[in-house]
């Protein structure tokens, strides 16, 4: 193909008992948006993670400007001209945000020594460029998710490639940070890059991308110009049948008038430059939803309710003991789970086996004299990997290995397996397929069904009113309002979040 940049040709990988990309083709031209889409276990990280070189194919030809390469790491694929940012953010966090920017790239003195205020300028110039506005000189730990993800798509841009790999850079973003993104994505397509665009939101496939690949059991299962793909056989396609509608039980069951006894309650619960005062019942039997724009006070709600941050004032029972001196533990101990937000840096233990994350709050729990016998462990981490569809060749895999989506699971694993009355579900979908989505939706309905009280978190307001029995509606760190029922639609929720606030933060 003439005007092709990237070429990989009938690309083979495989890992023990599993064939991760099986004789995949895959072209990228300069000057275009190219959305790489398909489920978790598809392939796509495979193939991006072999076009970055940090994979190495068993067989087939991967070819730059027509030029076979053999990139052997990242360091050197970014020298031939790709680059790319994860969905995992891969920066540095005790360093400045000028160092993550200029990392290995430090302007230096003829006595090797780095200058400190070029580099600040040229970091400056960087971000200006995003339209971004930060302290270079803060550290990148002070910074946001969201920040943090347009610093790693700086860095990435900075570095000159000719190709660019953005695996889930929305993931993170509200819909102002998003547009900036996609102009600059234009920008870059004007000025002939190619860029790769992995994404689980399907608006912005078709929002931003000229063409459609779609990955499916490590097979290319069609390239398409997205204005000639439609989007029910986009997830035909990805799904390998056609997109299943929510079960009308499960939609009726999710909309029930829930009258369970009160397993959590909050009242004018705040902290100071966190969220604003706040009360919230949670029953047995429930799913409430947090719904609001990035920053709007979802996970700072979360987070004080588990224990993770301490709070200004208010009080917290759970189960109807109080909470005097609230900590996680405390937490676990009196029946709540959280899975958060960030997975990777707060949830997993990337190295430690999938059978290890699993049991890992049940050893806390017990304790070093107490542990679980080899053979029970084992019995343990394969029923839920069973009753979850987690998707691993074996239970002493590193977790890290794994999926987006299989590693959510591997959380909820961890956390279900201790019983908990109540869970908090922070962003449980974010970054995963449509099919795991629906799976861990089904799970939630199943959760409630059984009794328990669940707070859900989610960006994707089709999402909250799906799976939602109430919820609460937040902006500017302050609750705004409160559906129920009928109520629950995408569009009020959008009204209360832009809207005048309702009320004095009662939920």
């Amino acid at each position: 193909m003439a005007d092709a940049l990237v070429e990989m040709r009938e690309i083979v990988k495989t890992y023990p008992g599993v064939v991760a990309l099986d004789a995949v083709d895959f072209t990228l031209r300069a000057g275009e948006i190219h959305a790489l889409v398909g489920e978790n276990g598809a392939g796509k990280s495979t193939l991006i993670r072999i076009l970055t070189g940090a994979e190495r194919p068993d067989r087939g030809r991967l070819l730059l400007n027509g030029r076979e390469i053999h990139a052997r790491s990242p360091a050197e694929a970014q020298r031939l001209g790709v680059a790319a940012v994860y969905q995992e953010i891969n920066l540095a966090p005790d360093l400045s945000i000028a160092e993550n920017l200029l990392l290995g790239r430090e302007p230096r003195s003829r006595f090797g020594w780095i200058q400190w205020g070029e580099m600040r300028r040229r970091a400056r110039q960087i971000v200006r460029s995003m339209g971004l506005e930060a302290d270079v000189s803060a550290p990148l730990r002070d910074c946001s998710i969201a920040l943090r993800q347009m610093i790693a798509v700086a860095r990435a841009v900075d570095q000159r490639a000719r190709v660019l790999v953005l695996d889930e850079p929305t993931s993170s973003l509200d819909a102002a940070e998003t547009g900036r993104l996609f102009d600059l994505m234009r920008r870059l397509r004007a000025a002939g890059l190619g860029i790769v665009f992995i994404t689980h939101f399907l608006e912005q496939v078709y929002a931003v991308s000229d063409r459609i690949t779609v990955l499916r059991g490590g097979r290319c299962v069609g390239s398409h110009a997205a204005r000639d793909l439609p989007r029910l056989a986009l997830v035909s396609a990805m799904l390998g049948k056609a997109a299943s509608a929510v079960a009308a039980e499960r939609a009726s069951t999710r909309r029930a008038d829930c009258g369970g006894a009160a397993r959590l309650v909050a009242k004018r619960v705040f902290r100071r430059r966190s969220i604003q005062p706040f009360d919230l019942t949670l029953r047995a039997g429930e799913v409430v939803g947090l719904a609001g724009l990035l920053g709007s006070g979802r996970t700072e709600m979360a987070r004080l309710l588990f224990g993770v941050e301490t709070r200004d004032g208010g009080t917290i029972s759970i189960n109807g003991a109080a909470m005097h001196r609230h900590s996680p533990r405390r937490s676990i101990r009196a029946g709540v789970a959280l899975a958060p937000e960030d997975r990777r840096a707060a949830g997993l233990v990337p190295r430690l086996s999938v059978r290890d994350n699993i049991l890992l709050a049940l050893h806390a729990s017990r304790g070093w004299l107490r542990r679980l016998p080899r053979r029970d462990q084992v019995a343990l981490a394969e029923q839920f990997v069973r009753s979850l569809s987690i998707a691993t060749p074996d239970l002493r895999r590193p977790v890290a290995q794994l999926s987006g989506g299989n590693q959510q699971k591997v959380i909820l694993a961890r956390w279900l397996l201790m019983e908990p009355t109540i869970l908090l579900l922070d962003e449980p979908t974010r970054g995963i397929d449509i099919g795991a989505k629906e799976q861990v939706e089904s799970l939630v309905a199943d959760l409630r069904v059984r009794g328990m009280a669940i707070v859900f978190i989610s960006g994707e307001l089709e999402e909250v009113v799906r799976v939602s029995s109430r919820v609460v509606v937040l902006r500017d760190r302050a609750v705004v309002g409160e559906l129920e029922g009928a109520a629950i639609t995408a569009g009020s929720i959008m009204e209360r979040i832009a809207g005048p606030a309702e009320g004095g933060g009662h939920a």
